[in-house]
């Protein structure tokens, strides 16, 4: 049980509850409810003692984190290679969705027509579609330079459509463009799964990354398969499931012959399965091996195809102040943080969004409320970048720690339009 495990640790080491309190950022009459049970162990609670105790992650194991919200009911996507045939519809609200259908019942509804697949047979092959590649790698380069502005709700059938695009030019291509082309309607229908992450729909997200692996490997490519571990990885983090995000990071590191980058995007993936888990050495070390291998040519994010963040300049320094935080390291944690999005480019508006959020996270945890406060405002005011169901998992966890000083003025004042901001997604 945790609080006999927080008052053994803290005995053992002959810390009173008033350092603890100093150490950890909680008052004393808190701590103290906690250890004589009248009041619950948030998994925030427990890392700040984790670390404040140097626990390694004990304590941390102990608690576990409230369930995430449910993911919205599963799409209508197409389920075999059988079904083929995307169709985007329209609601009266203007709300757009794209159902799958099989070929059949699309000949039923005269659909093949609509979609330029008519009942005449398949498109002629050998047609050169090289020119036309050029267009959709600027016009991949342009949507995810959309997505960093715009509500990915918006950009996901952009995406979806593009990927349709693709598929349908790689029919008519002759056999040399084919694999080509397959390769680049993968890299759309992987946008298109981020997409579905960001508005909240897991599953639609897993569904199109695993498209994205289909088409890729099709089209020979084997280093998307692993990079849709480390994307299934990314679901099982903001799940807070530690040990489920080590095992998916690590086995997208089994392969050498796989590329250094999405190795890389692994390892430091994994670094933040050992944070959720409480374990900073182990951390500290995929971390160097993330570096190590993004630096050896495979951190240049250059191209609108690479798979990962292009706007991050170190994604290394970043995610080691996000690993901070779950460690109840904040102090460290805001430091590296506040050094790191200083560094992030302007343009970036969702990169620096979601590591704001946790910046700002890493100052409430460390007693620094009305600096929290500040970046926390700037963030909601400038507005860039909120709109996504990532950030808001932190945002959300940012409002839980404000509102253990809901009678501070600054806090008073930005509570409203931090829960505007939660309740409006």
């Amino acid at each position: 049980m945790f609080r006999t495990e927080l008052r053994r640790r803290r005995m053992a080491v002959g810390m009173s509850l008033e350092d603890l309190s100093r150490r950890a950022h909680y008052s004393k009459g808190y701590l103290s409810k906690v250890e004589n049970g009248t009041k619950p162990a948030t998994p925030d609670v427990a890392r700040a003692c984790d670390a404040a105790l140097e626990a390694q992650g004990a304590l941390s194991t102990l608690v576990t984190a409230a369930p995430t919200e449910p993911p919205h009911d599963a799409p209508t996507e197409p389920t075999t290679d059988e079904q083929e045939v995307w169709l985007m519809g329209l609601d009266p609200n203007g709300e757009t969705g794209f159902v799958g259908l099989d070929r059949r019942t699309a000949l039923s509804l005269g659909t093949f027509s609509l979609m330029g697949m008519s009942e005449e047979g398949p498109t002629p092959r050998g047609r050169p579609v090289t020119p036309a590649l050029a267009g959709f790698r600027t016009q991949l380069a342009g949507l995810r330079s959309l997505g960093q502005h715009t509500a990915p709700s918006t950009v996901f059938p952009v995406a979806v459509s593009l990927t349709h695009a693709l598929r349908r030019l790689a029919a008519s291509a002759s056999p040399a463009e084919r694999a080509e082309t397959l390769r680049l309607a993968a890299r759309f229908a992987e946008y298109a799964g981020w997409m579905a992450q960001e508005s909240g729909d897991d599953r639609r997200s897993l569904w199109w990354t695993d498209r994205a692996v289909s088409m890729a490997r099709e089209g020979g490519d084997r280093n998307m398969g692993e990079y849709a571990l480390v994307r299934r990885a990314l679901v099982t983090m903001y799940a807070h499931d530690g040990l489920g995000t080590l095992e998916l990071a690590r086995h997208a590191q089994r392969d050498p012959s796989i590329s250094a980058r999405v190795r890389g995007l692994a390892a430091k993936r994994e670094a933040q399965g050992h944070a959720l888990v409480g374990d900073p050495l182990a951390c500290e070390r995929a971390l160097e091996r993330a570096g190590t291998l993004l630096s050896s040519g495979g951190g240049t994010a250059n191209g609108p195809e690479v798979l990962g963040s292009s706007h991050v300049g170190d994604p290394v320094g970043v995610v080691r102040g996000w690993c901070l935080v779950d460690l109840g390291r904040s102090e460290k944690a805001a430091e590296v943080l506040d050094r790191e999005c200083a560094a992030l480019p302007a343009n970036a508006a969702r990169a620096r969004a979601r590591f704001g959020v946790r910046r700002a996270l890493a100052h409430a945890l460390s007693g620094e409320v009305d600096h929290a406060c500040d970046l926390a405002r700037t963030l909601v005011d400038d507005g860039a970048g909120i709109d996504s169901a990532t950030v808001r998992v932190d945002l959300r966890r940012l409002h839980q720690t404000l509102t253990r000083h809901h009678g501070h003025p600054p806090v008073r004042e930005l509570s409203p339009r931090l829960l505007s901001v939660l309740h409006g997604a």
